[in-house]
C-alpha cells in the first residue's frame, strides 16, 4: 500500500514547475555577476524568479533579497534592526517558530514576550502596553500563520499599533506564503521571511522582503551579489525553482483554499470517534490545509510512531522539534494543558491530498 504524505507544513513535494526550471538553470553556465552573454543568462533567471516571488509576496521585486531560507531572513532582519534601522529592543510573538526566537535571542538586543489568547492570536492590547512601557525603538515579529495551529495572526492590526508607537514590524509569512493571498504593502510588514520548500520549491532557497527606504546592513558581506544586501554567489537553479514555485502557488490558490472542506471533514470525523478530542486554534481563522489535535489519554510520540508503521506521515508540531517530542511550546503559549498538549499531532494537507487521504488517516488514528 503507497504512503500518505500529510507532513506539508514541514515541507512540500517539489512542484514539477520547478523542477523543470531548476533543469533548464543547471544548462547555465555563467556567473550570474559576470557581463558576458553566458552572465546576463543567469541573471536573467534570477531577475524573473525575482518577479515570480515578488508578484506571490504582493512586493516590488527591488524589495526581494533571496537567501538561504527562512532562518537566514530571520538572522539578516534582527541583524538590519539593530545595525541599520535603530532597533534597541525586540517584542517576539510567544508562538513564533524557534528559527524566529533564536535569531531574536541570538541578536543581542533584549527580547520581550508577546502573550497570545487560548485560540493562539497575539494580544494587541499587550502589543499595545509594551510598547509604551518600554524605552528606544522596537521591533515586533509576529508571523502571519502559525505552523503548528494555521491561527492567522492579526499582522495588519499589529504593524499599525507598531508604527503609531516609532516601532517596526518583521512578518515570518513562511507558512502563509502559497496557501493564502500575501499583501506585503496591506500588511504592513517593514519586513517579511519567506521560504521555498514550503510551497514547492527545492530546500535551500528562500527570501527576505524589505520595505523600499528602509535601511539595511548586509550580514553576509563580499561582493556586491543581491543589491549588495547579500554576498554570495547565488544559487541559481534553486532561485529559478523558488520563482516557478512562487508562480504555480499564485495560481493555485483558489484550489489550494478548497482543501478547507477536505480538513473539515476530517475533523469532524476524529470529533465522531472522539468526542473529547481537541482542535487547537479551531475557532480562529486558520490556513485551509492545517488541523492540529489532541485527545485526552493520547500520546503524540507513540500516535507518531504507530502511525508512521501504517504508512502515514504526520508530525507533533513543527519540524524543527523532530526528535524532541515533548510539551509543545506554541500550546503552552495558549495555556494549554500538559496532559492535553503531549497528545497533540499535526496534520497538513496539500495541493496533491485527496478524500482517500483522510479516509486512510482516520482510520489509522481510530
Amino acid at each position: 500500500m503507497s504512503r500518505v504524505y500529510l507532513d506539508w507544513n514541514a515541507t512540500a513535494p517539489l512542484r514539477p514547475e520547478a523542477r523543470e526550471a531548476m533543469l533548464a538553470a543547471t544548462e547555465i553556465v555563467g556567473n550570474p555577476s559576470s557581463v558576458h552573454a553566458e552572465g546576463r543568462a543567469a541573471r536573467g533567471l534570477i531577475e524573473k524568479a525575482r518577479g515570480e516571488v515578488a508578484r506571490l509576496a504582493g512586493a516590488k521585486p527591488a524589495e526581494v533579497i533571496f537567501t538561504s531560507g527562512g532562518t537566514e531572513a530571520a538572522r539578516m532582519a534582527f541583524h538590519a534592526a539593530k545595525a541599520a534601522q535603530g532597533v534597541t529592543r525586540l517584542i517576539v510573538s510567544a508562538v513564533e517558530h524557534e528559527a524566529v526566537r533564536a535569531s531574536a535571542e541570538a541578536s543581542g538586543l533584549p527580547v520581550e514576550t508577546l502573550p497570545v489568547d487560548g485560540d493562539g492570536r497575539a494580544d494587541l492590547a499587550a502589543l499595545k502596553t509594551l510598547l509604551e512601557a518600554g524605552e528606544g525603538k522596537a521591533l515586533v515579529a509576529l508571523m502571519l500563520a502559525n505552523n503548528e495551529t494555521g491561527v492567522i495572526e492579526p499582522v495588519a492590526e499589529a504593524a499599525r499599533i507598531a508604527h503609531e508607537a516609532g516601532a517596526l514590524l518583521l512578518c515570518d509569512a513562511v507558512q502563509a506564503a502559497g496557501k493564502m493571498p500575501l499583501d506585503f504593502v496591506c500588511l504592513g510588514a517593514d519586513m517579511m521571511m519567506l521560504a521555498g520548500h514550503k510551497l514547492g520549491a527545492p530546500m535551500g532557497v528562500g527570501a527576505l522582503v524589505i520595505r523600499e527606504g528602509l535601511s539595511f546592513a548586509a550580514l553576509a558581506v563580499g561582493g556586491g551579489q543581491e543589491m549588495r544586501r547579500r554576498a554570495g554567489s547565488e544559487n541559481v537553479s534553486g532561485i529559478a525553482g523558488f520563482g516557478a514555485a512562487a508562480a504555480a502557488a499564485l495560481a493555485g490558490l483558489d484550489d489550494f483554499a478548497a482543501l478547507a472542506r477536505l480538513r473539515d471533514r476530517l475533523e469532524a470525523e476524529i470529533a465522531a470517534y472522539a468526542p473529547d478530542a481537541v482542535f487547537f486554534g479551531g475557532k480562529a481563522e486558520r490556513l485551509a490545509n492545517t488541523c492540529y489535535v489532541a485527545a485526552p489519554g493520547l500520546d503524540a510520540e507513540t500516535m507518531l510512531m504507530a502511525l508512521d508503521l501504517d504508512g502515514i506521515a504526520v508530525s507533533a508540531g513543527a519540524a524543527c522539534s523532530s526528535g524532541k517530542v515533548g510539551s509543545p511550546r506554541v500550546l503552552d503559549a495558549m495555556g494549554v494543558p500538559p496532559a492535553l498538549s503531549k497528545g497533540a499531532i499535526r496534520v497538513s494537507l496539500g495541493w496533491t491530498s485527496e478524500p482517500g487521504d483522510v479516509d486512510r488517516f482516520v482510520a489509522s488514528w481510530a
